[in-house]
C-alpha cells in the first residue's frame, strides 16, 4: 500500500530507488501499472488464439506471432512467459529530489502542451484562418490564445472536480437569465433559470459569489 499512487484514474504500484546514470546522480522510479499490464497480456493472448486458428487452417500469419510457435504450430509457453514478464513496467529517471506521486504525476501528465495545441485547434478554433490582412491574422491569433488562457483558468479552479473545462462550458451552456422591463411604470425585474446541481458545483469551483449574482 505504501508504494500505491494515483496518477488521475490510474493506480501504479511505484517503489523509489538510488540510482546513478553515467555521472549523473538521481532516483529510479520502478512502476507496475496493473490495468496496463492486463490490458496488454490480453491483447496478446486475443492475437495469438487469432493466429493458432490461421494456422490450423494453413493460412500465413502476422510476423510478430511466429515466435509464439513451433515448426508445428504449437504454442511456446516459454516464449509467451517470457514475452508477458515486463508487462505494465516501465521505470522512470529523475534527478530532483520528488516523492514519488509527484514525479509520477508529472511524468504522466507531460502530454499537457499536446492537449494545449489540441484544445487550440479544437475548442478555440485557431484553424482554419479566414483573415488575408496581416493585423487580422495577430487578432484571430491573439483572440484564440485568449481563450485558451481563460480555458487554462477554467482547468485551474476545477482541478478538485471531474469536469474538464470543455464538458463545464458545455453544462453551463444550457444556463440563461430572463430580463423583463414595463417601459410604462419603469419596472424592471430579472430571474436565473434554476441551477442544475452540476452547473452549481462548476460555478462555486470558479466563484461562490457568482452565485449570489445570479440569484
Amino acid at each position: 500500500m505504501s508504494n500505491r499512487v494515483r496518477v488521475g484514474s490510474t493506480v501504479i504500484y511505484a517503489h523509489l530507488l538510488p540510482c546513478t546514470v553515467g555521472k549523473v546522480e538521481g532516483k529510479l522510479a520502478l512502476c507496475l501499472n496493473e490495468g496496463r499490464q492486463r490490458q496488454t497480456r490480453e491483447s496478446r493472448r486475443d492475437e495469438i488464439l487469432y493466429a493458432q486458428k490461421q494456422l490450423a487452417k494453413g493460412q500465413a500469419i502476422k510476423p510478430g506471432m511466429r515466435p509464439f510457435f513451433d515448426s508445428k504450430g504449437r504454442l511456446l509457453d516459454d516464449k509467451l512467459a517470457e514475452a508477458e514478464h515486463f508487462d505494465g513496467y516501465s521505470s522512470i529517471f529523475s534527478t530532483c529530489p520528488l516523492p514519488a506521486e509527484e514525479m509520477l504525476s508529472l511524468y504522466f501528465n507531460k502530454d499537457l502542451i499536446e492537449k494545449a495545441f489540441q484544445s487550440l485547434k479544437g475548442i478555440t478554433q485557431l484553424r482554419p484562418v479566414r483573415h488575408w490582412l496581416r493585423e487580422r491574422v495577430h487578432a484571430h491569433v491573439f483572440l484564440r490564445y485568449l481563450a485558451y488562457l481563460l480555458l487554462s483558468l477554467l482547468r485551474y479552479h476545477l482541478r478538485d472536480t471531474d469536469f474538464p473545462p470543455d464538458k463545464a462550458l458545455d453544462e453551463l451552456s444550457a444556463l440563461y437569465k430572463v430580463y423583463l422591463r414595463d417601459s410604462q411604470k419603469l419596472f424592471r425585474v430579472s430571474r436565473t433559470v434554476p441551477l442544475t446541481k452540476t452547473q452549481e458545483t462548476i460555478i462555486k469551483a470558479v466563484d461562490r459569489n457568482l452565485l449570489k449574482d445570479l440569484a
